[in-house]
């Protein structure tokens, strides 16, 4: 083989070699291009989620205020509640010992009070037992009547 064959040769690998070097290069820059891009493709989608999640926790958050807020409410007429049945438990023990005491009173007044019926001829019962709206209103009528 001539050199200059040679020489051809060896230029013609190296040309090869260096558009086979050239393309390697371009494609990795190619390649590199579109990884970028699609990684800020990605960057850009995360920014925008990320906002739709911040708006929810904020949402999230307003609900939970919201529910703290009821929760106190509730407790609170809970409690207001409870203090209106112990209140209204005391009436009835007052109104029961009223009772007692005004039983305790018709019973004496019965028994010092001469002109008293006799429970059988008031179908059994004291006259203030059977109506206790009316009671004393006939004595009251006499008195009216004798006071005339």
């Amino acid at each position: 083989m001539h050199t200059s064959n040679v020489v051809w040769i060896v230029v013609a690998v190296v040309v090869a070699i260096l558009v086979i070097a050239a393309a390697l290069i371009v494609s990795r820059r190619a390649t590199q291009r579109r990884r970028r891009q699609q990684a800020e493709e990605i960057r850009e989608q995360a920014r925008l989620e990320s906002a739709r999640v911040e708006r929810r926790q904020a949402l999230a958050d307003e609900t939970a205020a919201r529910a703290r807020a009821a929760q106190a409410e509730a407790e609170a007429k809970a409690a207001e509640a409870a203090r209106l049945q112990e209140r209204a438990a005391a009436h009835h023990d007052e109104v029961a010992q009223s009772r007692e005491k005004l039983q305790d009173q018709w019973q004496r007044a019965d028994e010092i009070d001469p002109q008293t019926r006799e429970p059988a001829e008031n179908g059994g019962e004291p006259e203030h037992l059977r109506d206790p709206d009316r009671a004393g209103q006939d004595e009251t009528a006499v008195r009216r009547s004798a006071s005339s």
